[in-house]
Formats: structure tokens, sequence, C-alpha cells
């Protein structure tokens, strides 16, 4: 096969790709969550300007937790959070970071805790996946990232991973469906790349 039929054949096949995932949605949601992800975002930055300024130090507020409790305690909770459904904000703890001895050890350790907790999630899911009544159940309660995970795959994961869309629910219908191991820590990876970014914006503001 020829240079060009490769590259007509990897037009085709990106093209096939964009249809696809215009047809079925996939770029409104996307959109769709970037638009809803950037005003808590907004509102969680203007939130903690104006608590700084006006309500608390956050200097001694941070002072005051790393004082009262050890770093293990703060990633323990967090790492329990990541693990199950992503009850608690990362936001909150990447500004802890910031304010911490070691801004970017701790940073990578919420980051590494937050990919780690998200494979954890993955396998829950897949041992619920034996459970017929509990499958049952979370299929219902769960439908709309399910159905999701099904129909795109490898591109919801990389928006769980980089969107504020709880990580760990993703990783549990991921789970679910059996989805191949392989490619889902691939993809999550880039959960790095969003503590990196949050950080930028979160230790320049608290």
């Amino acid at each position: 096969m020829s240079s060009n039929s490769k590259t007509t054949s990897k037009k085709s096949r990106f093209k096939l790709l964009h249809q696809y995932y215009s047809y079925t949605g996939f770029y409104k949601f996307v959109r769709q969550s970037m638009v809803k992800s950037l005003l808590p975002i907004g509102l969680f930055v203007f939130a903690l300007i104006m608590v700084h300024h006006y309500l608390i130090d956050f200097n001694e507020l941070f002072t005051s937790i790393v004082n009262t409790y050890s770093p293990a305690v703060i990633l323990g909770v967090f790492f329990v959070s990541e693990s199950f459904l992503g009850l608690v904000p990362p936001e909150i703890f990447i500004a802890w970071a910031g304010k911490s001895s070691h801004p970017m050890l701790y940073l990578t350790l919420l980051a590494i805790l937050s990919y780690t907790g998200g494979i954890i999630s993955f396998f829950i899911g897949k041992s619920i996946s034996k459970l017929p009544s509990v499958y049952n159940y979370l299929e219902v309660k769960m439908e709309k990232h399910i159905k999701m995970i099904r129909k795109w795959g490898g591109f919801l994961i990389v928006v769980g991973a980089l969107l504020p869309i709880p990580f760990s629910i993703t990783s549990i219908a991921a789970g679910i469906i059996n989805y191949k191991f392989r490619n889902y820590i691939l993809f999550g990876l880039l959960r790095f790349v969003r503590f990196y970014l949050y950080a930028l914006v979160i230790f320049n503001v608290v």
C-alpha cells in the first residue's frame, strides 16, 4: 500500500470517528460539561478570593490544619474520598497542598492518590458487575454514566479525568461494563494533568 493510500485511510478513519462522535452527541456532552465546570470553578476561585480577603486568612487556616492534622491523615481522607464516589472536591486538597511546606511534593502525592483511587473504583465496578442485585440497583442509579461509557469508552474517561465530573463514578461505570483495563489506566493518566493545571490557578489565588 502506498503512503498516499495509508494517509487517505487514516483520514477516513478520523472522519468516521468524527462523524460518530458528532452523531452520538459526544461533542455536545463535552461542551456542556465544560460550560457546567467553568461556572463552579470560577465561583470556587472567586469565593476563595473573597473569603481570603474579608473573612479568613488562608495562611492561618491551613497553618492551623497542618499543625492539627498530619499530612498522612489529610492524604488518607483524600484517598478514601477519591476511591469512593469522590465526595470531597479535590480543589480543597490542592489548596491545602499549596500552603504546605512542600507544595509540589504534596500536589504530586494528591495526583497519585487520585489516580490510584480511580483504579480502586474501577475494580469496585468490576466486583459490582458480578453481584446481580447490586449491579441491577446501580445500573439504574448510574444509568447515564454507564450508557455514556458504553457509547464513548475512553473519551469519557478522558473527560472524567480532566473535568470536574466525579472521576470515581466514571471509573466505577467503566469497571461495571468491563472496559479494557489497559486503556483505562492509560486514559486515566490525564488525571495528573488536571491536578497540575488546577494548581496553577489555586496556588496563585490562595
